[in-house]
């Protein structure tokens, strides 16, 4: 008698969560029934961030420019997915359904077909014509416009917007290429987020999804008061959703008045919609099976809320990296000053989702490190086997709260909340020739914290519960330090996630509802989603000399944040004019 070999992973069922991050892409296998990670890959972009210059172009690119190439996307599918199946010895037939997320706003132009306008040579050389990254902030005079006429004309969006709408989103963009390159708007048939552009490649099919709308691009209610409940026994609650009137963008420009009906898709699909099954060609490119379910695309953000179990009202995710978003889930609707969005079933079915956010976190960390931490420091990392981020964790670790004499403001990247404002800049007050590095890298650290507490204020001052805070993504995972100062900061338990994967754990749960085999992403969250047993308790004793340097970060914030001639926007102008305005040579010797 010969003995069967034992089936191992055939027996399992398997997800697929592809995660399009700021500067690459994951895929993520994960066990159906269990919801333990089955193995992982990582595909970097090529080009990453284009900032300075397009690819193969030696024109420098407009101050405050975030682009990226939509190939670089495609890449990951080719890449990624063969090498996981490899990795985790599944089968096609195995991976029962696919979920995507993608960072947002991230807006591309394109024909009628999906092809990405830069892969046509003749819009290759203008920079209108590639993605606009979320971290694209050229567009804010266009935003100025933006929310100058939506508050004029008493528009729904701006209520909907904590009451101003930011440069990083869907119109701001669309209105910065009319203005600057009418030619790439009159080419372009399809305006549209990355995270439905990546689903077109994947199932063939233009399928748009209800929460990148909302949050990004005007879909509101317009019928709705400051505090609206949700409505559950109504099928057609979104029925009253629209984007604004074509007056309205008839008089942002001319161009635009029917842009809704010539140049988006008007109909948009729920999360954990079936958005399609899997093409021929892209199963013949990525090795998994023609007509495998691909569910309706995701915010990276916003499907990291149920990968750390959280379904129901009050509880305040935050997902931390290069940036963070503030995920949180409410039973009412109100007006909560600069959020990102408040929108029905817009980050878990049958509740308010309500997002609010800062532009830079782990890239504020990650410039200190290349720009301002010097030569020595790096050199005594290497020395002691540890990277730089670990040395001045470390010796941060050791100081009290006020000990450095520093405060500084979180906005290096601009300021999402709560004031949305892309033209406000970073700011480091208290330092002597006595400082070191890594009190300053402590300080910074400190100044996201107070960031996240104007945030929890802001929801909590407007009747918003939040009752409990979880952590997830890399900062959250790997800095302890940073986690515990956010606790003082905020005086709250926090919890991390126990993945370290989330967004595309969340991704994979959403395929997994897609494919039918759980019904809905609350079942799918009791099923596949674990948070850590370790929880981040604050500190009473740093409570009192932190709320005395939020109370001063709080005056710092109203003072340079709120007034219109603040000194940042006065040199943000000086150094745009010189940018734009110098000669060539100047601009290679100062890049």
């Amino acid at each position: 008698m010969i003995a069967t070999p034992p089936r191992r992973r055939q027996q399992h069922r398997c997800v697929l969560g592809l995660d399009f991050g700021t500067l690459s892409g994951r895929a993520l296998l994960v066990d159906l029934d269990t919801g333990a990670e089955v193995a992982t890959a990582v595909h970097e972009y090529t080009d990453g961030v284009i900032e300075e210059h397009l690819p193969g172009d030696k024109n420098r690119l407009p101050p405050d420019t975030a682009l990226q190439n939509p190939a670089d996307y495609l890449r990951v599918l080719e890449i990624a997915i063969p090498k996981v199946l490899r990795a985790a010895k599944v089968s096609p037939e195995q991976v029962i359904g696919i979920g995507t997320d993608f960072t947002s706003c991230t807006m591309l132009p394109t024909l009628a077909d999906g092809t990405p306008l830069c892969f046509d040579k003749r819009w290759r050389k203008n920079p209108h014509a590639w993605v606009k990254l979320w971290k694209h902030h050229a567009a804010q005079p266009e935003a100025n416009r933006i929310n100058e006429l939506g508050q004029q004309r008493g528009e729904a969006f701006i209520q909907a917007y904590g009451g101003r709408y930011s440069s990083e989103w869907f119109f701001s963009k669309l209105l910065e290429i009319v203005n600057d390159a009418p030619a790439v708007y009159d080419a372009t048939e399809r305006f549209i987020e990355a995270g439905d552009w990546i689903v077109w490649q994947l199932c063939g099919v233009e399928r748009r999804n209800l929460s990148a709308a909302g949050f990004k691009a005007m879909w509101v209610n317009p019928m709705q008061n400051a505090e609206c409940k949700m409505q559950h026994e109504d099928g057609d609650a979104l029925s009253n959703w629209s984007y604004p009137s074509p007056d309205f963008f008839k008089a942002l420009h001319p161009k635009l008045e029917n842009v809704v009906a010539e140049k988006l898709s008007a109909e948009l699909f729920p999360l954990g919609s079936k958005a399609g099954g899997l093409t021929r060609e892209m199963a013949r490119r990525t090795g998994l099976r023609e007509g495998t379910p691909v569910a309706v695309g995701t915010i990276d953000a916003h499907v990291a809320v149920p990968a750390c179990g959280v379904t129901t009202p009050g509880k305040l995710v935050m997902i931390m990296g290069t940036s963070t978003c503030h995920l949180l889930i409410g039973e009412t609707r109100r007006e909560v000053e600069g959020v990102c969005g408040v929108i029905e079933h817009g980050v878990v079915s049958g509740a308010w989702g309500y997002e609010a956010g800062q532009a830079g976190v782990g890239d504020l960390f990650a410039w200190y490190i290349a720009q301002g931490v010097p030569a020595s420091v790096h050199a005594e990392a290497r020395k002691a086997g540890v990277n730089v981020y670990q040395l001045l964790e470390k010796r941060a670790a050791t100081l009290h709260p006020g000990e450095s004499g520093l405060l500084a403001l979180d906005w290096w990247n601009g300021c999402r909340s709560v004031l949305m404002d892309s033209e406000l800049t970073g700011l480091l007050i208290g330092a002597t020739l006595a400082t070191k590095p890594h009190e300053i890298y402590r300080a910074l650290i400190e100044a996201t914290a107070f960031g996240t507490r104007k945030i929890i204020e802001a929801f909590t001052q407007q009747g918003v519960p939040i009752s409990e805070l979880v952590g997830c993504g890399g900062l959250a995972q790997k800095n302890p330090l940073l986690m515990q100062i956010y606790a003082d900061v905020t005086g709250r338990p926090i919890k991390v996630a126990a993945s370290e994967q989330t967004c595309a754990l969340g991704a994979a749960m959403h395929g997994a509802v897609a494919a039918g085999a759980y019904p809905d992403i609350h079942t799918a969250a009791r099923k596949m989603a674990r948070v850590r047993e370790e929880v981040y308790q604050p500190n009473a004793k740093h409570k009192p000399i932190y709320d005395e340097l939020y109370a001063e970060y709080t005056r710092l914030h109203d003072l340079f944040g709120r007034d219109p001639n603040s000194a940042m926007k006065v040199l943000k102008r000086l150094r745009v004019d010189c940018l734009v305005n110098a000669p060539r040579s100047t601009k290679t010797r100062n890049r």
